[in-house]
Parts: C-alpha cells; structure tokens; sequence
C-alpha cells in the first residue's frame, strides 16, 4: 500500500473514533419507557469530585460562623444565658462543624450501593431514635418542644437523621417499584404510609417544620421517579388539607397564622408577631449595604433566636440587601448544582444515586426558601433553621453528611465517565 493510501486510511478511523466518542458523550438512557435528559459533553480534565460545590459549602458554613458568633455575643448580658461566656455558642457551633466534617468524611468513604441496600434498616433506626426522644427522661423538653436526645453535654435532633433517612428509603422504595409506580395502591399508598408514621412521631414532639420538609422530600422522590402526576397532584391535595387541618385545630398555630397576616396589631406586636415585626425592623435597618458586621441593634434581646432560626435577620441588618441578595444566589447555585448531579447519574442509569442527590437538592433548597421567607415575612413564622449557617449541630452534622453523600455520587459519576467501575 502506498503511503498516500496509508495516511488516508489513518485519517479515515480517526474520523470514525470522534465520531463514536461524540455519540457516547450524550449518554441516552431509557428506563421505564421513559428518556432523561441527555448530559453535556464530559470536560477532558475531570477531576474527583466538584470542587466549587465545597467552596460553596465551606463559604456557607464559614460565613454562618462568623454571624453566629456576631449574633450571640451579647445573649450573656441576658440573665437567661448569664452564666455562659460570650463566645460560648461560637465555641459549640465550631465544635460541631468539627464533628460534622469528621462524620461528613466518612460519609463519603461510603459507596452508594451499601447505602442503597441499608435504606430500610436506617429508615428503621429513624423511626426508633424518633419514638426514643418521645419518652421521658430520654428525649430533652426545651422550650416545651421534646426533641433532642441528650449525650452529656451535646444533644442530638433524631429528626435530622430522619430527614436523611426518609429520603434514602424513598429513593431505594422507587427503584424497587419502578415497574408498578402508576398503581397507587402498589405505589404510592406505602410510602404515604410510611410518611405518615413519621409525621405522627414529628407531630408529637411537635416539630411540623422537620414533617413539612420530610413530606417535601418525600413527594419530590415520588415525582421524578416518575408517579403519574394525577396521583402526585391528589398527594399534594390530601396534605395541603392534612397541614390546613392540623393548623386549624391547633389554637397557638392558628395564632401565628393571623400574626403573620398582621403582624404589626396591638394583639400580635408583643405576641406571636413579635418575632416576624423585629425581624422585619432588622432587615429595613440594614437597608442596601447594611450597618456593618457586628452593628446589628436587634439582635441586642430584642430578637429572640437570632442566632438560630433569624440568622438571616441579623444578616440583612450587618450586610444590608447586599448580604441577602448574595445568601440567596449560593443557596440558588447550590441547589441547582446538587439537582444537575443527580440528573447526570439517572442519566448514567444510576437512577438510585439520581433521586438521593435529587431528593438532597430538594430538601436544602426548600428548608431555605422557607427560613428565608420567614424572615422576609413572605411566609408565617415556622422553626426552621437556615442551612450550613444558623446554629445548630445536628442540622449542621445532617448538612454536612448529605453533601458528602451528594459529593461520592459526584465521584461516581465521573469514574464512570472514564470507563471505570463505581
């Protein structure tokens, strides 16, 4: 053979192989009779996981450190918290962000087949860690809410491990009934009964902030496992009423209700609204670049919590509508992210590590949108504290894991993408 004839033979397979290598980087996939979103070409540099997902979340949590300690500084100056120093709930909240990474890392060792084959038995060790907190002398009573377990002098919040649970047992339920998931009967009905069993014990503690996210988290599995969305939207309907239902019949939820609605009335300033109205008077001081990091007023006793669930108050008063706008955008791109993630693994036919980082995505965008809400005064005063950022060391443990969890599907994915085994 000539070498011209050489030569063009070689430029002949070469075409051929990018033309194979374009095709394969599309990864179609087709379960249930149904086709994903196909994904973006793969980058040649591939690292191990995503980098600027940590960032962000090390920009949360750093961020939420330095305004727990801005908004805790003064609570010894109360007599309630007199014995304490003033860097005492900065000093735990560092401590638990230590534990968490140490529990995130070993998070992340796990692979996500072992956590699909364990979903049952976790959801199992859920639920009695939820019927534990509910006995006395076992379950701590703090501001006549029994919700923490104590461990000398740490506590635990069962409900956050509920949360990861609930969601690993949703998405391993709807693999094993993906071929039944348009009967409700088969479906659907189980779930919500496993649902409800949990919304009963949150209920008796109470804590209907950690049940509304649960039910969130729970509902959106259902949906993009593909449930008929018929069914979905009559899910939607019987808890809408089922939440209507137990507000209605609780006469201090009904009252936060109508604090809400007029939060600055005679009735509800020093009530109910007293909450939202000087959280309100936080965020109006703060206007667009804020007083400056640690010159907030309100958080001198005069907005309870501010350390916890009205961190974001306590932000747009030092940091101004800047601050809040910029809070906003990294919960934006962190949700965003985490759903991309999990569309790319059911497009590598990973539909389990799929809903897991989906369901994730769910869960800490939403359990956002409502504190953020609540502290804007878009939605009614709910406890439920802001992602990463407001103390707490069970949400932040519970954080901290998921996005490890979100991280090792990351990693999964992208061995696959080189040819490798997950």
């Amino acid at each position: 053979m000539s070498a011209a004839a050489e030569t063009l033979s070689t430029q002949g397979r070469g075409k051929k192989r990018r033309a194979a290598r374009a095709r394969t980087d599309e990864l179609p996939v087709r379960i249930g009779g149904m086709e994903y979103a196909r994904t973006a070409s793969t980058p040649s540099r591939l690292l191990g996981f995503d980098q600027s997902l940590i960032w962000v979340c090390v920009a949360l949590l750093a961020w939420g450190f330095i305004m727990v300690y801005s908004a805790s500084i003064a609570l010894p100056d109360n007599p309630r918290f007199a014995r304490y120093a003033p860097g005492h709930f900065a000093v735990r909240h560092a401590v638990w962000i230590c534990l968490s990474f140490v529990a995130a890392l070993l998070a992340f060792q796990i692979r996500m087949d072992w956590w699909e084959k364990s979903a049952p038995w976790l959801f199992v060790v859920s639920l009695a860690l939820l019927i534990a907190v509910l006995i006395p002398h076992v379950g701590s009573v703090v501001n006549g809410a029994r919700r923490w377990i104590s461990f000398g002098p740490m506590s635990f919040q069962p409900s956050e491990l509920a949360k990861i649970a609930v969601l690993m047992y949703a998405a391993d339920y709807m693999v094993r009934k993906m071929d039944v998931k348009e009967r409700f009967f088969r479906a659907v009905l189980p779930m919500g009964v496993a649902v409800a069993v949990v919304g009963l014990l949150l209920l008796a503690q109470p804590d209907m902030g950690a049940f509304m996210v649960i039910a969130v988290i729970a509902m959106g599995i259902l949906f993009l496992g593909g449930v008929n969305a018929r069914m979905f939207f009559l899910i939607a309907a019987v808890l809408v009423v089922a939440f209507g239902t137990i507000i209605w019949a609780s006469p201090w939820r009904r009252e936060r209700i109508f604090a809400y609605l007029d939060p600055w009335s005679e009735e509800h300033a020093l009530g109910k609204g007293y909450q939202l109205s000087h959280a309100l008077i936080a965020i109006g001081r703060g206007e667009v670049f804020g007083v400056g990091l640690g010159g907030s007023i309100e958080k001198l006793h005069w907005l309870p919590e501010a350390h916890t669930d009205f961190l974001l108050a306590v932000i747009g008063e030092e940091f101004g509508l800047i601050g809040l706008v910029c809070v906003i955008f990294l919960f934006l791109w962190l949700t965003r992210r985490i759903m991309y993630i999990g569309r790319q693994a059911i497009a590598l036919d990973r539909v389990f590590s799929g809903l897991v980082a989906q369901g994730i995505g769910l869960w800490l965008g939403f359990q956002a949108f409502i504190n953020i809400g609540v502290n804007l005064g878009a939605l009614p005063t709910k406890g439920l504290t802001l992602p990463f950022m407001s103390y707490g060391g069970s949400a932040i443990m519970a954080n901290m894991v998921a996005i490890a969890i979100v991280l090792r599907i990351d990693m999964e994915n992208r061995q696959l993408m080189r040819g490798g085994r997950a």
